[in-house]
């Protein structure tokens, strides 16, 4: 934390801005941290005040775009990359979709507080065809709310945060120790949560040919046809597959009801 605060009264602004734009563009770096720094740099008269906002402003909006027109563009195929950096995919994934489905275009507003989903707002309101202009708006809105409160937190804690370092470096080998086994404890924690989660590496899929030929066999009244489009890709008027049903991914609990225990049910999405 003292290097980054000696590297953020240095180079400062062009330090702010890379850090805010690589967490923007999903890098895991500590850019909450970096504007704390940077909060207690303007403190101690380092940085000035507005080089700092805007540095920051743009670091994050300029990131949030272009992760927006990639999700434009590429779709699901740069969600799915992004949510590879996470447990589970697939949790990755319906988690983003609902808190849109829940919150609506406003979680653009609280996304960079939330782990994951700050990564993930930005490209997802592209695939799901928001308007350029609304995905502004909200997306700079959220980006000053971030940008405040982190630098408001440095300024208003420059002196707590020096005494802490001055005890960090204090207790020297034990911080080390600690550090250590800090990371030893997340590699274990990561190794438990992959082999738990690796069932779900193969989803069991069938071709359409396949189950067309089976309904032209006859046997449509042994088959059920679930549309499970997340939200932000439905569309009520859009064409289904004949006889399917609808249901939302993101109200599984009662959705599930409508189910039939003595079909063979077959799911498309997105």
């Amino acid at each position: 934390m003292n290097d980054l605060v000696s590297a953020i009264a240095r180079h400062g602004y062009a330090l702010t801005f890379a850090f805010l734009f690589g967490q923007a563009m999903g890098l895991p770096l500590p850019a909450s941290i970096a504007m704390i720094a940077a909060g207690a740099a303007i403190a101690s008269h380092t940085l000035a005040g507005p080089g700092v906002f805007l540095a920051a402003f743009i670091g994050l909006l300029m990131g949030d775009v272009i992760q927006f027109w990639l999700g434009r563009y590429t779709g699901w195929a740069l969600l799915g990359f992004l949510c590879r950096l996470s447990m589970n995919p697939e949790t990755c994934m319906l988690r983003s979709a609902e808190s849109f489905y829940k919150r609506g275009k406003a979680t653009l507003v609280i996304a960079k507080f939330v782990p994951g989903l700050n990564t993930m707002a930005a490209p997802l309101s592209g695939s799901m065809k928001m308007p350029f202009g609304q995905f502004v708006l909200l997306d700079s809105s959220g980006a000053l709310l971030y940008t405040t409160i982190y630098v408001l937190v440095g300024y208003v804690s420059r002196d707590f945060l020096a005494a802490t370092l001055q005890n960090f470096y204090a207790a020297g080998r034990v911080m080390e120790f600690l550090l250590v086994l800090a990371i030893v404890i997340y590699i274990a924690y990561r190794i438990v949560q992959f082999r738990k989660y690796k069932i779900y590496d193969v989803v069991p899929r069938v071709q359409a040919t396949e189950l067309a030929a089976r309904l032209a066999a006859g046997d449509r009244d042994r088959v059920q046809i679930v549309d499970v489009r997340s939200h932000g890709y439905y569309d009520i008027g859009a064409e289904r597959i004949h006889g399917s049903i609808r249901i939302e991914p993101n109200n599984l609990d009662e959705e599930l009801k409508n189910l039939s225990r003595e079909k063979d049910i077959y799911l498309y999405c997105t």
